[in-house]
């Protein structure tokens, strides 16, 4: 009999804590971001998760995460995905959802390190044992070199990678990055895309890329041969709340919460992990060894800032343009 007594007594008690734990409110979070941060916001969501339930016992999150080209999440967000949260490639794609009335001004201004919560450079990948003797960004003009890497109109990287070679170059003009983009045999969506048409394909000479990206692929087991080049951008990845989805949601407390997470050390440390360059100099100071050293590192704001170089470079009719137009000739 006891026995009997003991086993109903053990059952109610499981059943109980499965009660509670399925009556535990669970605070949802939709996270919307760049193709390449994936594997690092996975990580940093469930450990924020866990987190989250171990200061609160009465409350779970849980995220349902978004990744695609910057570009196309920025389209979506503003056209009805109901982000919490947007990471993206670049400030003017924080920008646009802002302008649509989804975020308000000030966003930057926010969260810590005026919301850029990652960083990284650009990154030329060679074949093995780099065949074609690429140290730099003129390298890339050279005859016959084939050159996968991203397209300005739909990707971020594309943009901060085109930046990084107008910046790198000793002699910079239209004429000198219509000879690069000449040998662009593809223009991939996004970054994640540009790299398996050049590892999994095996297309082209050099790619493009993120030296996050670079960094991850090798982690992966897969042989990379890579240079940062030395005159280079400092490529800043913002975070943003997207407020008018988070009050309808009513989810603020959390995904503020989730935010400030994002700046502190076992976050920083999980970016680091897949190659992006921490923002916290403690973190960045335990990876440094991974990172190639650039000695001229310089800032979008260097080349007049991200609506200058919209202008200049990515408007309609603008630098980008004519060069595709000339591509096609």
């Amino acid at each position: 009999m006891a026995r009997w007594w003991r086993w109903i007594g053990l059952f109610l008690v499981g059943w109980c804590l499965a009660l509670m734990t399925a009556c535990t409110p669970t605070v949802e979070i939709t996270l919307v971001s760049n193709s390449v941060s994936k594997a690092a916001y996975q990580q940093i969501a469930d450990q924020f998760a866990e987190e989250w339930h171990r200061q609160h016992p009465s409350q779970q999150v849980s995220f349902n995460q978004s990744y695609g080209s910057s570009g196309a999440q920025t389209r979506a967000v503003i056209d009805g995905l109901e982000a919490d949260v947007v990471a993206l490639a670049l400030q003017p794609d924080v920008d646009k959802i802002q302008k649509a009335g989804l975020i308000d001004k000030g966003w930057a201004a926010e969260f810590p390190n005026q919301s850029i919560v990652a960083k990284s450079v650009a990154a030329i990948v060679t074949q093995p044992g780099n065949p074609k003797q690429i140290k730099s960004w003129a390298d890339l003009a050279q005859p016959d070199l084939k050159i996968v890497t991203t397209n300005p109109k739909s990707s971020g990287a594309a943009r901060w990678t085109f930046l990084a070679i107008w910046g790198g170059l000793p002699q910079a003009s239209e004429t000198e990055i219509q000879k690069i983009y000449q040998n662009a045999t593809v223009l991939a969506k996004d970054a994640r895309e540009a790299s398996d048409v050049f590892f999994k394909q095996g297309q082209g000479d050099v790619l493009i890329t993120y030296e996050n990206e670079a960094i991850l692929i090798g982690q992966k087991g897969e042989p990379v041969t890579y240079i940062s080049p030395p005159s280079n951008i400092s490529i800043d990845f913002p975070i943003a709340l997207v407020d008018r989805n988070v009050d309808k949601h009513q989810n603020r407390r959390v995904v503020e919460a989730f935010i400030k997470y994002l700046f502190t050390a076992p976050a920083q440390a999980e970016f680091a992990k897949v190659g992006f360059r921490p923002v916290l100099p403690k973190v960045y100071s335990q990876f440094a060894k991974q990172y190639q050293q650039v000695s001229t590192l310089f800032a979008v704001d260097q080349l007049g800032g991200w609506q200058a170089a919209q202008q200049k470079f990515f408007a309609k009719d603008a630098m980008f343009d004519r060069i595709e137009a000339n591509l096609k000739k």
